[in-house]
């Protein structure tokens, strides 16, 4: 038979190592070689093996002072177990605190000797709104109506029957786990009794049965504070599903979405629209008015204004979320050019008249000459 290793060089610490020492040695030791990861591989399992047997020594302060005296002879007895060559598997009862969640033992992190009636805080929730453009420019108050799970007012939230409280599960102890043996390490899964929860209703509330919350539908008032956009997101602290076994509610996420407007547009605090000029008032100039979201607005076009030209109504925009203020209303000049059809032969013959000014030439006949070719 082969002698065994020493168990402070198996973990590769030092004879005056602290426990925290030793149990983060053993950690990496344990994932490295674990048989999970190395499927088939006899040498990985060994010194899996042989890893958690050091560990079940050194962890414990009476066999390492027995072995610290004595050797492997102070903890033969200690160390032998069921098989596998002095390999004890009991020592796996507290594997999921060693290697946390990282192979999934342990039912999602509950931990042996936890209740599984802990308070629990309540589930968020979310409400798409959608806003008119002026509703979130200028702000607004809103009613939503939104369904909830609510604490039961018969049980208290208990879920049992005159709020009686449940009964600690007779199948784990309350533990809210079940262990079993799988090969040579014990593995712990959810209880199927108590579905983790470490207690049973025996006479669940008739209002929620069992279930120690009932849905109710709710009204919230909600204040949308001006210059909200699209994606914007308002929290209401408290508002969500209440919680179960005495925890704390959720919040409410009312999520924005703002409809667009016929003839505004927006950019963060910025407003654009089209202000639409004839070709002899782009030339000339002209006295305009500019509808902004706050009234109409007076706007001197100066002559010669090309097509695409922007003016900037400051202040007349929409509010800024970020800091006070409103951002500007930006008009942007669109010069229209008519469709010949709409235009009286005393206009094309100015408009042919003015391009033989400015020797540019066009098409010589105008709309009613072809009209009548076309009936000659």
């Amino acid at each position: 038979m082969a002698a065994k290793r020493d168990y402070y060089e198996i973990l590769g610490v030092s004879r005056d190592a602290a426990g925290q020492e030793i149990k983060s040695a053993y950690r990496k030791l344990a994932v490295r070689y674990h048989p999970d990861r190395n499927p088939g591989d006899a040498e990985a399992e060994e010194r899996f093996k042989e890893a958690a047997e050091a560990y079940a020594v050194l962890s414990d302060a009476d066999k390492r002072s027995r072995y610290d005296r004595f050797g492997h002879a102070g903890v033969g007895g200690a160390a032998a177990g069921a098989g596998f060559g002095g390999f004890d598997p009991t020592i796996f009862a507290d594997f999921s605190d060693i290697l946390g969640d990282f192979f999934g033992f342990g039912g999602g992190g509950r931990r042996r000797g936890g209740g599984g009636r802990a308070p629990r805080r309540g589930a968020d929730l979310r409400y798409d709104l959608v806003l008119t453009f002026e509703q979130a420019a200028f702000g607004s108050e809103e009613t939503l109506r939104i369904p909830r799970l609510e604490t039961c007012p018969e049980c208290t939230g208990s879920g049992g029957a005159g709020g009686r409280p449940p009964k600690v599960c007779s199948a784990c102890g309350g533990h809210g786990q079940v262990s079993y043996s799988q090969g040579f390490f014990t593995v712990a899964r959810t209880c199927p009794q108590c579905r983790g929860e470490g207690s049973v209703v025996s006479e669940p509330c008739k209002g929620c049965r069992g279930e120690g919350r009932i849905e109710r539908e709710r009204s919230i008032s909600v204040t949308i504070p001006a210059g909200v956009d699209s994606g914007s997101r308002l929290r209401l602290t408290g508002e969500g599903e209440h919680g179960r076994f005495g925890g704390p509610p959720g919040d409410l996420y009312v999520v924005l979405a703002v409809e667009p407007h016929e003839r505004f547009e927006r950019d963060g605090s910025q407003v654009y629209s089209r202000v639409v000029v004839s070709y002899a008032q782009a030339v000339l100039g002209a006295p305009l008015v500019v509808e902004t979201l706050h009234g109409e607005v007076p706007l001197e076009l100066p002559a010669g204004t090309p097509h695409g030209r922007e003016f900037r109504l400051r202040g007349k925009g929409i509010e800024r979320l970020d800091r006070s203020g409103r951002g500007d209303h930006v008009a942007r000049v669109e010069v229209e050019v008519p469709n010949p059809r709409d235009l009286a032969e005393e206009e094309l013959a100015l408009l042919r008249q003015l391009a033989e000014l400015r020797d540019q030439p066009v098409r010589a006949d105008g709309v009613l000459d072809r009209v009548k070719k076309m009936f000659a």
